[in-house]
């Protein structure tokens, strides 16, 4: 067993550079909390080990949701009292560059050293780090969607609690065995939850995009493709589970009620985020199940989550500070302890061939599920205007769910008003 204080000093000689002693230096680092578990625990330690290595205090200011983050970060960046570094999601990279106030790691100061740093991650968790030739972010609380299912539900429905459906038609069909009604006919179990809240929807949408092979934006972010076919058919799969199989309530499902829904036993299966794997695992009272979500004709997925970013605010101590940080962070010993205690996806494949993380993997097979979807899994969606850009794209699913809308219609109203967003952001 390696000990918290091996662990961190091993993470730092064999990962990065020794950590020149910054007396004085202070760092704010928002972050967004948007999940159960002990997070800010896990980083306040973190932050508490990074000063006694350092000398540098880094205080983590606990922000919300995502957007409730990257709102309070850019208000206090106007403000001339903002951040030098937040956790933002990794999708805002466009919209964040046309804010003006990004520095790049270039900007930062990236030496040979941190360039070899930057090529150890996945390359899926890159994908929205590149743009303009340079490097805007480091890779740091990832996920991919995923699938938890109560096993005891699989077999009270007659279905095979060690063999998740892989196919739409194969999901689909288990979801509606799924749904368990009362005397009544009232649902006291749902057979499946997908998240169509707003600041959650864009995301489950874009694993149904890529499941029917069908990338959502173009890698600049000023281009969408709502209304290809295959957007159109991934629209209509979701659509499918309340009108067709009656599976899933009609209209919005929040992200934040899936969870409990699925521990209270109120619906079989729901779409979540790998950073939910360890409170799942400490609260079910059942046996469950995690397992890659399904795809048209084979399994894929999305990644999602957060990076780190750098404001050009910051002075020039306070960036290679901040980029310290960073590294220190995402060492391969750290980025597994990151992953075992929360269940986000460690960013690093080195991580995982730290004995630490093979230990745990082997008592607990599925942490190391969602990894194996990296392959087969795309960006989030990503534009300029991104907020903007999502919202629209909420509101027509959100009108499609509910049946006011079919899935051509609500997919070309999309993509009017993302087109008009995106205009001014297209060259020529």
């Amino acid at each position: 067993m390696i000990r918290r204080r091996t662990l961190l000093a091993a993470g730092s000689a064999l990962a990065m550079p020794a950590i020149a002693r910054a007396q004085g230096v202070k760092l704010s680092f928002y972050y967004p909390i948007a999940v159960g578990g002990p997070i800010p625990a896990v980083i306040d330690g973190y932050c508490k080990d990074f000063k006694a290595q350092s000398g540098v205090e880094v205080t983590p200011v606990y922000a919300g949701n995502y957007g409730e983050t990257l709102t309070k970060a850019v208000t206090a960046l106007r403000g001339g009292s903002g951040p030098q570094l937040a956790v933002l999601l990794a999708a805002e990279m466009h919209s964040l560059q046309d804010m003006d106030i990004l520095a790049s790691l270039d900007d930062v100061g990236l030496d040979a050293a941190g360039k070899a740093w930057m090529e150890g991650f996945y390359p899926a968790f890159l994908a929205n780090s590149r743009a303009d030739g340079k490097l805007w972010s480091v890779p740091f609380q990832r996920s991919t969607a995923i699938m938890y299912y109560n096993k005891t539900a699989f077999t009270e429905a007659g279905l095979d609690p060690e063999k998740f459906p892989t196919t739409w038609a194969e999901l689909q069909a288990a979801a509606t065995k799924l749904v368990k009604r009362d005397g009544a006919g009232k649902v006291t179990r749902w057979g499946v939850k997908f998240a169509s809240d707003i600041g959650n929807a864009q995301w489950t949408f874009g694993a149904m995009a890529n499941q029917a092979g069908q990338v959502l934006m173009n890698e600049a972010g000023t281009e969408t493709y709502f209304t290809a076919p295959k957007t159109i058919d991934a629209m209509a799969y979701w659509r499918s589970f309340p009108f067709d199989g009656k599976s899933t309530p009609e209209g919005i499902s929040a992200w934040g009620q899936l969870t409990p829904d699925f521990l209270e036993g109120n619906a079989a299966i729901i779409q979540h985020t790998t950073g939910n794997l360890t409170n799942i695992r400490t609260n079910a009272k059942f046996p469950f199940g995690v397992a890659g979500l399904p795809g048209r004709d084979g399994p894929r997925t999305v990644v999602g989550g957060g990076n780190i970013y750098f404001f050009k605010s910051a002075s020039p101590a306070e960036r290679k500070a901040a980029l310290d940080f960073a590294r220190f962070l995402t060492v391969p010993e750290r980025a597994a302890d990151w992953s075992m205690k929360t269940g986000y996806i460690a960013t690093r494949p080195d991580a995982y061939e730290t004995p630490a993380m093979k230990e745990f993997i082997a008592k607990f097979p599925d942490a190391n599920v969602a990894r194996t979807f990296l392959p087969v899994a795309t960006g989030e969606l990503s534009t300029f205007e991104n907020q903007r850009v999502y919202a629209a794209l909420t509101n027509n699913v959100q009108a499609c769910l509910a049946g006011t809308k079919t899935p051509q219609q609500a997919m070309a109203d999309t993509q009017a008003e993302a087109e008009r967003l995106l205009k001014p952001f297209k060259k020529g």
